[in-house]
């Protein structure tokens, strides 16, 4: 009977990722993003539009107020004449998000009279420009003939229905320009709605479900259920594609051929990461001023810079092994001197080569590790926010520990496979020659990589930052 407990415990979290996801309704973009959609729809002597905002969980918790219409910025120019929206309707409310938090919904009905027969229309959404979220816009014509780049109808039913792949479908529509001419309809863009990546689509349902068993009714075994669920997403996040550093920092750890480089760096990365989502969990439940996916993207900015550092500092180790040998000559004169007359003198030269980086190499190895562990992920921030809201803080650091491990372990994983294929590769008798010409390029082809990876990584936060 034991053992069938134990079965179904292990199978829990398979059975939870195996399980289709159902239509994304969570945010794509992530709990930190503030999500818009504007309906346009001209008529011969009037310009409406819907214009709503969706908050995610980070963004509500984090208002100090509601917001209201009023701080809208959407701007109407008719054959370059600004003109000004009259609000004729306006609706506010909560809705149930991840992990027990909340979300909300601003809901805006816009008008504006103008005279349209055959007229150039632009239209530009200057709303949060800082903050990542999905930005969708429509435009139709009625009474009105409407040339558009936009499509007639809402993707995601003006916010209600996500597709789960933000990589592939997320729009960042901020402007449009409209020509209107007389007739009846609308010539824009097609309604495409993307389908669900399939590995998307399983991990946002997965870390759905994670949510909600956090913010749940707890129970031991729900308590327990969670714990193993964060581990397995915790490993997961670690192998998705953009975290390769966390793959270099294994390789780095093999490079030296220890086991206990490879743990080093695994635990690293548990502390980084548990450490960062208190701090910017912390820092998010008492600020309504700073941006959470800002401060994900300075992180992500800092992580690829120590990345960088460490493989500019492999290159430098690399150089010095070949510079800083020093030979050192031992000469023994040994005089024998023998009846027959014969005196024998022996010079012994020995040469000697120093390399001091052991505590460079150590340092490469925790820099590499926080780098690894440095940005948290947005599901466990939400987590933890969640829990805290429900008075369940110590259960959420227990998650989110639960998280750091279970990245730890992939990297562990690879590091320690790695270490035992360079360990194999170093016993085959039939491939000195090339064991040695690889182990002289190895360095500097990985340095270069850790360099390459740490760039791209630094790059693309700055992206989303700046």
């Amino acid at each position: 009977m034991k053992r069938r407990w134990l079965l179904a415990l292990a199978a829990a979290p398979l059975a939870l990722l195996l399980m289709p996801a159902a239509p994304a309704s969570a945010h794509p973009l992530g709990n930190f993003s503030v999500n818009q959609y504007t309906g346009l729809t001209l008529h011969p002597d009037r310009i409406d539009a819907t214009a709503i905002v969706d908050f995610a969980e980070i963004p509500t918790l984090q208002a100090a107020s509601e917001p209201t219409c009023a701080d809208l910025d959407l701007a109407v120019a008719v054959d370059g004449e600004a003109l000004q929206w009259t609000l004729t309707s306006s609706d506010f409310a909560y809705v149930e998000g991840s992990g027990g938090l909340k979300t909300s919904r601003l809901t805006c009905a816009l008008s504006v009279p103008v005279r349209l027969e055959t007229a150039t229309v632009t239209v530009q959404n200057r709303y949060a420009a800082d903050r990542v979220g999905w930005r969708e816009m429509t435009a139709r014509g009625e009474g009105v003939r409407v040339e558009s780049p936009l499509p007639a109808q809402s993707v995601s039913d003006e916010l209600r229905t996500y597709p789960a792949d933000p990589l592939a479908s997320a729009p960042d529509v901020r402007s449009a320009t409209l020509r209107v001419t007389p007739g009846d309809g609308t010539a824009g863009a097609a309604l495409s709605r993307p389908s669900d990546g399939f590995l998307a689509g399983i991990t946002a349902g997965v870390e759905r479900r994670f949510q909600e068993l956090a913010g749940g009714r707890l129970t031991p075994a729900v308590g327990l259920l969670a714990v193993l669920l964060a581990l397995l997403l915790g490993a997961g996040h670690a192998a998705l594609p953009g975290h390769g550093k966390t793959v270099l920092a294994a390789y780095a750890a093999a490079q030296r051929r220890r086991i206990r480089d490879a743990l080093a760096v695994g635990a690293t990365v548990t502390l980084t990461h548990t450490g960062g989502v208190l701090v910017v969990g912390l820092l998010l439940a008492t600020s309504s001023t700073l941006a959470g996916d800002r401060i994900l993207g300075y992180l992500g900015i800092v992580s690829g810079a120590i990345v960088v550092a460490v493989g500019v500092g492999m290159f430098v180790r690399r150089r010095r092994g070949h510079s800083h040998a020093h030979g050192h000559s031992h000469s023994h004169d040994h005089g024998h001197d023998h009846s027959h007359g014969h005196d024998h003198g022996h010079d012994h030269d020995h040469g000697h080569g120093h390399h001091h980086h052991r505590g460079e190499g150590r340092l490469g190895l925790a820099g590499i590790g926080i780098a690894g562990g440095l940005v948290p992920s947005p599901s466990a921030i939400v987590v933890l926010l969640a829990a805290i809201g429900l008075g369940r803080t110590a259960f959420g650091v227990v998650l989110v520990l639960a998280y750091g491990v279970g990245m730890a372990a992939t990297l562990t994983a690879v590091g320690l496979a790695l270490v035992a294929a360079q360990r194999r590769l170093g016993r085959l008798p039939r491939l000195p020659v090339l064991a040695r010409r690889l182990g002289r390029l190895a360095p500097a082809g990985t340095a270069t990589l850790v360099m390459v990876v740490g760039a791209g990584v630094a790059a693309r936060a700055a992206a989303g930052v700046f």
